[in-house]
């Protein structure tokens, strides 16, 4: 915690950029609250050549305020590769923070809750991974990002929502085990004539969403144009106007323009859009996810100063892993 984390006269201005980009989003009042943070952790970074890594799910203090590098799985690994920073924070999940030490071995890469897990990760072990091989003999297994560094490694190669499809048929084969998502690997399978061999595991916050859900904000709001995430049931899919990865759900709007817009997806991701298009209303289911929310500004400001709890990876199973995401990588795309 700071020692004094109080919202002065000099503060206000030094702060008041930052505080422009979300005051559409972010309550007047309440930002007295995240300015010291703000500010403080903007001046640590530079003492510690470190950069913030925010996704697209936190919230907008977070991803508008302090992180230097924000976006979807696929674009923090890409950027996480190119860093020249000493010190990596990574304001979202565990396996997210592993993708970024994966690709940093030699930098000091930082968790700012280690408690902040995912549904899909734990959702599969490496002996699982061990048991479809021997199930299907010669397969090639694709793994979602939203995995440990141990699953990973046993893997062949890596994808995120955006280029699951792409990755896919980049591997010329016939038929691909495709874990752990089962709803992205049933949104692949239809964009597909490979085969998808998948395995039952969800994200808790979009398998919560419902078709009927939909329609009833259908029926509350002219002309709403509904995206969703491909982790959501095939039935919200279906239900959809659009379907596609964070990063190219913000690209439909910012290029469509709707006049009313409900992102199927984490209930942040609406708020930091919408901090920067302000000329499209936003409906908003609001499903949390309640690891993402582990991860505060307070507990970014304390990993800096401690430059703890740091993520390390066995290297024999961080070398294989390795391989995995910077296959898909090497894709480009």
């Amino acid at each position: 915690m700071l020692a004094s984390p109080e919202y002065t006269a000099e503060l206000a201005a030094t702060t008041a950029a930052a505080y422009e980009r979300i005051k559409s989003v972010i309550p007047a009042i309440e930002w007295p609250v995240h300015a010291p943070y703000v500010a403080a952790i903007n001046d640590l970074k530079k003492q510690r050549n470190a950069v913030v890594l925010a996704h697209n799910y936190q919230t907008p203090e977070i991803f508008h305020c302090v992180a230097d590098i924000s976006g979807d799985s696929l674009a923090l690994a890409r950027r996480a590769a190119e860093t020249n920073a000493e010190v990596i924070v990574l304001a979202g999940v565990h396996f997210m923070a592993e993708t970024a030490k994966l690709l940093n071995p030699e930098k000091i890469v930082l968790i700012p809750d280690e408690r902040a897990g995912c549904s899909l990760a734990e959702s599969i072990t490496a002996e699982n991974v061990r048991q479809l091989r021997q199930k299907h003999p010669g397969v090639p297994v694709v793994t979602y990002v939203n995995t440990s560094a141990e699953v990973k490694a046993a893997s062949d190669i890596c994808c995120t929502s955006g280029n699951a499809v792409a990755v896919v048929e980049s591997l010329g084969a016939e038929k691909v085990i495709f874990i752990p998502d089962e709803y992205l690997a049933a949104y692949v399978a239809q964009k597909t004539d490979v085969e998808i061999i998948p395995w039952q595991g969800h994200c808790e916050v979009h398998e919560r969403f419902t078709a009927e859900e939909l329609e009833q904000y259908r029926e509350n709001y002219d002309h709403l144009s509904i995206i969703a995430h491909p982790e959501c049931p095939p039935d919200v899919l279906e239900a959809a106007d659009f379907v596609g990865s964070t990063a190219q759900m913000q690209n439909y709007v910012q290029s469509q323009r709707p006049p009313r817009v409900l992102m199927v997806t984490e209930c942040s991701m609406s708020d930091n859009v919408a901090a920067d298009i302000t000329d499209v209303e936003f409906i908003r289911p609001c499903n949390l996810c309640p690891h993402m929310k582990r991860i505060t500004l307070a507990n970014i400001y304390q990993a800096l100063e401690t430059l703890e709890p740091r993520v390390e990876i066995d290297p024999a199973i961080a070398a294989r892993a390795r391989r995995s995401v910077e296959r898909m990588l090497a894709l480009g795309g």
